[in-house]
């Protein structure tokens, strides 16, 4: 990161309470339907609102990609849409948002702020309210995965299951199964969510559902011949979607990797021990949430800074790596993998150096 970059990072973290606070005042002078959204649910909830935006936005400031943001925004915007927020109190609000930065932040770091709000400001009659479904009729497994997802939306797991091994013992793959059936209902369960059409528990219930259902299948998993390639497998500290890592996981397993699997939010010391117990090859990381990819950095640097880890090949993935398609050089990585697939091409590259 450039000294600019840094310091505007340095800034949002320094007064994160001050910058909401003003924003939350140049709000309520000015109020909106989602103003009006924010006095019902609280002035503290608001606040965490206003905190989530400027965390978004200092992330991207930090690494240097526009692109964070204005997703971040255009997932804001189907958000609000499906709670009866119009879009023009969605650009009101990025631009109080604007005006407090261009007020409270040093005159030349301004321009940089200003031209990623910016951004997301001219572009926001672009952005979709209504996301397209992640079920095609035409795409693999599309009936499984409809029933799938059914069975799990009407909290009948042991149906789910049933969907499941059935499919398997009949002869489908279990890397088709975590595809096309797990991966899609997990980003059709995203979708549903930020539509307002399923609620938090229901979005907790599927995932959980699902790994479970997927521990079930780890006798197909483990059956393969060994390669003799390690790896370990984390999210980072404090990112707690882990069914993304977790399959990058499975499938090395089904390709002949052993694999250390840590789950999520595995603080970086212990990421360096297990690298150091397993003697392994490849570390994979995962980060969901956005404000987690200088978490991924700094991890990083720590192994990299670790003398007996110098050989380690890191690879990453996770939502903001699949926006930003360039992400993983600027958080020093040696490789990026879009799905759990396409890891394992890149894991076993990451290694014969080919």
């Amino acid at each position: 990161m450039s000294d600019q970059y840094s310091q505007i990072s340095a800034i949002f973290e320094d007064k994160l309470p001050q910058l909401s606070e003003a924003i939350l005042v140049r709000q309520s002078v000015a109020p909106t339907e989602l103003t009006e959204k924010f006095n019902d649910i609280g002035r503290l909830r608001a606040l965490q609102d206003i905190r989530a935006q400027l965390s978004f936005l200092s992330e991207a400031v930090a690494t240097k990609s526009p692109s964070l943001f204005t997703d971040y925004v255009s997932w804001v915007k189907v958000l609000l849409s499906g709670r009866g927020i119009p879009v023009t109190d969605l650009a009101k609000n990025l631009s109080f948002t604007k005006d407090v930065l261009r007020e409270m932040l040093p005159a030349d770091l301004n321009h940089i702020v200003s031209a990623y709000l910016d951004l997301s400001i001219n572009g926001l009659d672009e952005m979709p309210v209504d996301p397209p479904t992640h079920f095609t009729p035409d795409a693999p497994l599309a009936d499984l995965a409809r029933q799938y997802l059914e069975r799990l939306l009407q909290g009948e797991r042991r149906e789910a299951t049933r969907l499941i091994m059935d499919a398997v013992h009949s002869g489908t793959a279990v890397r088709d199964i975590y595809i096309h059936v797990f991966q899609r209902c997990q980003y059709e369960i995203g979708r549903l969510w930020q539509m307002n059409r399923i609620n938090v528990a229901q979005e907790h219930y599927c995932s959980a559902a699902t790994q479970m259902i997927m521990a079930q299948l780890y006798p197909f998993v483990f059956s393969g011949p060994s390669k003799r390639r390690r790896l370990v497998a984390t999210c980072v500290s404090g990112e707690l979607h882990e069914i993304g890592i977790r399959m990058v996981s499975d499938f090395l397993e089904m390709d002949g990797w052993d694999t250390y699997y840590l789950g999520a939010s595995t603080p970086a010391a212990n990421v360096v021990q297990a690298l150091r117990d397993n003697q392994a090859q490849v570390l994979a990381l995962s980060a969901t949430m956005t404000f987690h990819v200088r978490c991924v950095e700094e991890l990083i640097r720590v192994v990299r800074a670790t003398p007996d880890l110098a050989t380690v090949k890191i690879m990453v993935g996770g939502y903001p790596f699949n926006v930003d398609n360039e992400l993983w050089r600027r958080v020093s990585a040696d490789a990026y993998a879009g799905d759990a697939l396409e890891a394992i091409e890149v894991a076993n590259r990451l290694v014969t150096g080919e």
